[in-house]
């Protein structure tokens, strides 16, 4: 059957229509726009005017696209931002609008569990089981332990729009917004190893926009290759070598990468610092384990969701 699945998180809005039987995904369309959703969530708790309009500008090409490509079944999943905004019913009357359908608001442990099915999925035998599955999006960063199933998982208040909102203000970020931002999330993973044996897993997973990008320069590639980046394996200090050297340059420094999405360029550096320091302390919890980059994540699993459930 064809489906079509929407991610809608805290950054940006992405789409996946594709061709499947349940078990695999062959893609039609994968699009992906910032839209900075959860622009100021954080610190006002509703969503802001203009984040609504370009949200909602590219649902509209978003309709266009899964009607000119006859997909039977649709899902719409929105994540962090959506769970924390006070206005969110205008943006559901928006979504129902434009699609004719619900947007589904997802805790962040069926976050979790998707993105577990989607990065996993799409990795096959390079992963060495149990799995810990990092989704570090925009307003949070679900941890996600496995094996066939999901044995355990946690959601973070700790996404990259998030933590540069509340702490990375000076270009550069300086050492005491670092410094703040690490306490941040020190004290989010002290609350996640409450719920997760991270000390178990084998290989850590890395997903979404911002580890991808870290992939991307941890490779110093020429132009954004999701081929390229799908699968990487990265070396501890190298990694956290690259995620150091993208939080501390300048806006200007970081918008000059060839392989930089302009939609990332201000937020970045927070999720590098996030994900550097998750590294640090998952490492430092599972000594030798294996650390790979994932380009399917949460909007596959959503696909392969919707198939199964329609099976």
């Amino acid at each position: 059957m064809r489906v079509a699945a929407i991610d809608c998180g805290t950054n940006s809005i992405r789409l996946l229509i594709a061709d499947t039987d349940g078990t695999a995904l062959t893609d039609v369309v994968r699009e992906m726009r910032v839209v900075r959703l959860g622009q100021g969530v954080d610190a006002t708790g509703a969503f802001a005017p203009e984040a609504l309009e370009r949200t909602f500008a590219a649902i509209d090409e978003y309709a266009e696209l899964i009607t000119g490509h006859g997909a039977e079944h649709v899902r719409f999943v929105a994540t962090s931002a959506t769970r924390d905004a006070a206005n969110r019913e205008t943006f559901f009357a928006g979504v129902r609008e434009r699609l004719s359908i619900d947007a589904e608001v997802i805790t962040g442990e069926e976050e979790a569990e998707l993105s577990f099915i989607g990065a996993t999925a799409g990795l096959g035998a390079s992963v060495d089981y149990p799995a810990l599955v990092m989704d570090l999006g925009g307003g949070s960063t679900e941890l996600v332990l496995g094996t066939d199933v999901v044995d355990s998982a946690f959601s973070m208040d700790i996404g990259c729009v998030r933590m540069t909102e509340r702490h990375m203000h000076s270009n550069p970020p300086t050492e005491q917004e670092i410094a703040a931002a690490v306490a941040d999330i020190d004290e989010w993973y002290d609350r996640a190893r409450q719920t997760v044996e991270t000390s178990q897993a084998r290989t850590l997973v890395g997903v979404a926009g911002t580890i991808t990008t870290v992939t991307a320069a941890y490779l110093d590639l020429p132009a954004y290759d999701p081929h390229a980046i799908h699968g990487a394996q990265l070396e501890v200090d190298r990694a956290l070598g690259t995620c150091q050297k993208l939080a501390t340059m300048t806006r200007e420094e970081r918008a000059a990468l060839p392989y930089m999405h302009p939609g990332r360029v201000d937020v970045i550096g927070a999720g590098a610092t996030v994900f550097s320091r998750l590294i640090t302390r998952i490492v430092a919890d599972a000594p030798g384990l294996t650390i790979r980059t994932s380009e399917t994540d949460i909007l596959d699993g959503i696909a392969l969701g919707v198939a199964r459930s329609r099976a």
